[in-house]
This record gives C-alpha cells, structure tokens and sequence, in this order.
C-alpha cells in the first residue's frame, strides 16, 4: 500500500508539471482530469515512466503524459536527438529524413520532427505524404543523411502511434547511439525544445524519392523471364488503409505483372483502420476482404501490407483450391528456398553470398542454406539486426536476402529495413516460377518440406498492460532465469542459452554465445528437436513464446495431418508452461 502510494505522489508530481503554460490547452485539461480522478490508474499508466526507445524506437499510446505519444514526448525525443546528431557529427552540415505513415497525428508529429531538427541547424528532408518505412530508410542513404525518423507505429492498434529513429546507414539505431539518444533526451526539459521552423533549412520530397526507391526495388529481382511468361499472375494486393497504396501497384508494374486488383474499401487512407480489427498482417482476419476479392475475380494470390509497409501477408491456393494464409516462417523458407535455388541455376549464387535470420524465426531456414553451402547468420529479434549483419560484411561479401517470423523480409541490400514492397513483388515472382511448373505457392511449400522435413511454428503473446504488467513480465523472465524447465512437453530440455549472460548449457557445459551485444532473450531445445524461445516485446507490453516443433519421420505431403501433430505438441508446450 505503502509503495503504491508513493508511485501516486511521483506520478502527480509530474503530472502538476504538465499543468505549466508549456503545455496547451487541451493537453492540460486532459491532465488535470486525471488528477481529479479518485481512480489513479490512467493517472499512473500516463506518468510513470518516460517513453523509451525499445526495439523499434519510441511508440505508445497517444494521450496526455510522459509514458503517452504526444507532440510534447515527440518534441523533446526530438531535441535530444537533435543534440546528438550535432554532438555525432561535429563542424558538418547535418541533415536528417522524415516521414510519417497513415496512423492518427502522424502527419502533424512528423512537422513538429522536421520543425525542431531545422530549429537546431539540421536539415530536414520531409516527405510530402505519408511513405513507406522502407523508402524512408532508402531516402536516407540515398541522400546521404546523418540520421531519420519515421513516425509509425507500424501494426499496432489504431490508439498508437511511434517513433523510428534511423543512424546514416538506413537502420534503427543501435548501441551506442540508441543510449546515447537516450542520454540526451533524458537530458531535455519542455523549456529546452526548440520549436520554431526554420524553412531555409526544409526541403520536401516525394515523387522523385519513390521513382529511385522503385528503381532500387528491382535489384531484389532473381529472374525476370519467369515473371515475363507469366505477366498475367492473377494478383489482388491490399494496403491496409496505409502506406503501400501507389508505392506496391508501382513496382509490381516494374517488375512486369500486368493483372493487378486491390481491394478497394482497404486503399482508402484512414489511421482508424476501419475494416478491420486490428492493421497487423499476422491477424487472419485482416485478409478476409483480400481472400473475397480473390474469390471473385479467381485470383492466384493476395497479397497485402501492414500500414507502414514494411511486413506483408501472402495467402495462395492449397490442394483443394481453398484460400491458404501463409504464416511469417513459411513465407521466409519460401524467399530463402527460391533465391538460393534459382541464383544457383542461373549460376548467380557465389561463395561469397550470405543470409541472414533472427534467433526466433525457423531452423528450417538455416537447414535449407546449410544444404546449399550459403551462410546464414543468426541475429537477434529486430530488423536492426539484420541490417547491423548486412553493414558488418558489407565491401566483404554480398547479402543476397534476410528475414524473422514476424512476416519481414529484406532480399537486396539498398534498404535496411524490413522491405514489403520488394518483397511482394519476389513472392509474385515466385508465384509466377510456381506457375511454370505447373505448381502454386502451396505446392511449393509442400516441396520443401519433402525435401527437408516438415515441422510448425507457433508464436504466443501474453499481454501485460500497464505498470503492474511490466511488473509481472519482469518476474515471469527472473522465475524463467533462476529455474529453467528441465522438460517441456514430455521432452528433456538439453540445452539452454541465455542472451543475457551470453551463456549456453549442454551436457552440463557452459559455453559462451558470440553475439554483438546482449538480450533478454531465453531459448530451450529439446532432446525431439523443439526450440522454444521466450523474451519481453521492446515495443508492446507483451511477453512472447515462439514454439518450434518438428514432426518426426518423412513428409508424405499430408499437411494436414503433420500440422495436427504439431498442434497437439503446441497444446502440450502451453501446459508444461502454464500459458
């Protein structure tokens, strides 16, 4: 009781802070109404803590206070990376892009970014209109910026919005800029802000920046004479109310597919997302206007994007005709299966060539490169990663393609971030390959896991709102940490690493990882083959188990009949856990 009222009183404390003539209005009454409220628990939610960059930057819900995304918390993570940047990159003229997607005030935070950072000195290079994450982190090398910020929340739910912060490489920042950043921002108080633009020092972009990115989009190509004999894939694309709207039809049109449908009611821009429950392409239920259409007009795929376009969602035909979604580890074997195998009959694939995955997405991706002699490297969950993989051999050897489960994908490197247009457009092709043989998508899932063993991953989100949810996450990693399961499922777990310790046990051996940094991140492997890997989302309050499971014995082609193995297994995951 004792401590919980403490927390009240800090939390009011700040918030009276809020009622200065710094804040405006609406934003005052906003806080003064939780103050007078006898319920604390908006009151705590909005003030006790500071919004901070996790994996994917700063992003929350949008509202009045300190743990909210407002133009105030926008303002001051501004000015502290204003500072930074200056501090970076002393004596230059700095210079920095901005872009925004189609959330709810994305717009309006993006000026206040490209305000403040001209206010400090710093060029700013803002797009016209709202823009894919992807072509925002092709702009900034492309322009040769010192830094970015994209303000997306990418798949959340309409209440959100975020942050990106971009280093001059095209990716999210890491150490030790992201603590630097950080550093700085804590450093800044709302008087500190400036606000005022300064329009000597703003350049808008737009058109000109997405016939580059197109351009840039086709390196990812394999082989343009698959996509020619089979110009008339029949495809039906979604934007999900968001980014991809005229940047998608665009490139697939480079590409050389000519039979391109969108489904009308999700091209229309609305940060409410309307149609759907939530803009996250993991979530079925946001196909089913893309899987009517396609229905309609007898399409061969639907394909769409999140609303900040970088993650997309893949559904194809399976054995019966009947629409099959593709989940993010199968999409990701089908890019990684495709590029090797085809760069390697057309003798393009080259000792050299490298890939790249995270921690928690498919063994099978690995399986598959190890079979072909290509490296694939395993980096931790976030794009940023696969991008820091990509800058590490950089000049050394060539990526030829990367990606997570969480259904994102990179296949050339003029990018460094997750990619959906470029991606959509090698899963058309890849449709289109299929197609010459006489095959779907499907078919050609069914293939791999003839050739290398079928298995199934399941990703399991618990939610955690709030300060007593972090609380709880906390201790659920601590417990996970101080006693690890010694079997899950009936199966022996017979080894164990810890991301951040950077310790692997096996055999009663302790071993170090080798990782850039480290992670709170825990995986088990057990003695059937099951990889189990749980850590806290940087992002959302949400601790997540992804589940491994292959199924024993060769694959017959019955999917149906392997996917309920795996399934009963999954059940029997989520008991020994107590999810």
């Amino acid at each position: 009781m004792e401590n919980n009222e403490q927390l009240i009183a800090q939390c009011e404390a700040v918030a009276k802070q809020w009622l200065s003539p710094s804040f405006d209005e609406e934003t005052r009454k906003e806080v003064q109404a939780m103050l007078d409220n006898p319920d604390k628990t908006a009151l705590i939610d909005a003030f006790y803590q500071n919004l901070e960059f996790g994996t994917g930057g700063l992003r929350g819900i949008m509202g009045a206070g300190t743990n909210r995304m407002n133009k105030y918390i926008v303002g001051m993570a501004t000015q502290g990376f204003a500072n930074y940047v200056l501090k970076a990159f002393p004596g230059k003229q700095c210079s920095v892009v901005v872009g925004h997607d189609c959330r709810n005030n994305g717009r309006m935070f993006a000026e206040t970014v490209a305000a403040i950072f001209t206010a400090n000195g710093i060029k700013a290079y803002l797009f016209e209109s709202l823009r894919p994450t992807p072509e925002i982190s092709f702009a900034i090398r492309d322009l040769g910026a010192q830094a970015g910020v994209n303000v997306t929340a990418s798949h959340n739910p309409k209440e959100y919005n975020g942050y990106k912060a971009y280093w001059e490489d095209g990716a999210q920042v890491l150490a030790p800029h992201d603590k630097g950043i950080i550093d700085e921002v804590n450093k800044v108080k709302i008087d500190d802000v400036k606000w005022d633009l300064n329009p000597d020092l703003l350049q808008i972009i737009g058109g000109e920046m997405d016939y580059d990115y197109m351009c840039a989009v086709k390196e990812g190509m394999v082989d343009q004479d698959v996509i020619l004999r089979n110009k008339d894939l029949n495809i039906v694309y979604s934007a999900m109310h968001g980014t991809g709207r005229h940047i998608v039809p665009m490139c697939l049109r480079s590409w050389g597919f000519q039979n391109i449908n969108v489904v009308p009611e999700q091209m229309v821009i609305d940060g409410n997302f309307p149609t759907v429950v939530s803009p996250n392409p993991e979530n079925a239920e946001a196909m089913t206007l893309g899987m009517k259409l396609g229905t309609k007009l007898n399409a061969d795929l639907v394909v769409a994007t999140d609303p900040d376009a970088d993650r997309l969602a893949i559904v194809c035909r399976n054995d019966k005709g009947e629409w099959q979604i593709l989940n993010g580890n199968q999409t990701a074997c089908m890019f990684y299966w495709y590029t090797i195998k085809n760069k390697k009959a057309l003798g393009q694939l080259n000792p050299t060539d490298f890939m790249v995955k995270t921690i928690v997405t498919s063994e099978l991706i690995a399986k598959i490169a190890r079979a072909n002699g290509v490296e694939c490297f395993d980096e931790y969950t976030g794009f940023k990663w696969i991008a820091y993989r990509i800058r590490v051999n950089e000049g050394k050897r060539k990526y030829i393609g990367g990606g997570e489960e969480s259904f994102g994908y990179l296949p050339y490197d003029k990018v460094r971030d997750k990619d959906a247009p470029a991606s959509i457009c090698l899963i058309c092709e890849i449709a289109a390959w299929a197609k010459d043989q006489g095959k779907t998508l499907y078919d050609l899932l069914l293939d791999i896991y003839k050739e290398y063993g079928f298995q199934k991953e399941a990703a399991i989100s618990v939610t955690k709102p709030g300060k007593s949810g972090a609380d709880e996450i906390k201790k659920m990693m601590e417990d996970f940490r101080a006693t690890p399961p010694a079997e899950i499922a009936g199966s022996k777990v017979v080894c164990v690493k810890d991301y951040k310790t950077l310790k692997q046990t096996a055999d009663g051996k302790v071993t170090d990882i080798v990782m850039p940094t480290t992670a709170n991140v825990l995986q088990w492997f057990t003695e059937d083959g099951m990889k189990i890997s749980v850590r806290p989302s940087g992002t959302e309050p949400k601790i997540k188990f992804y589940c491994e499971v292959p199924v024993a014995g060769k694959f017959d082609g019955d999917y149906a009949a392997a996917t309920a193995k795996a399934d009963a297994r999954i059940a029997e995951i989520k008991k020994s856990l107590g999810l």
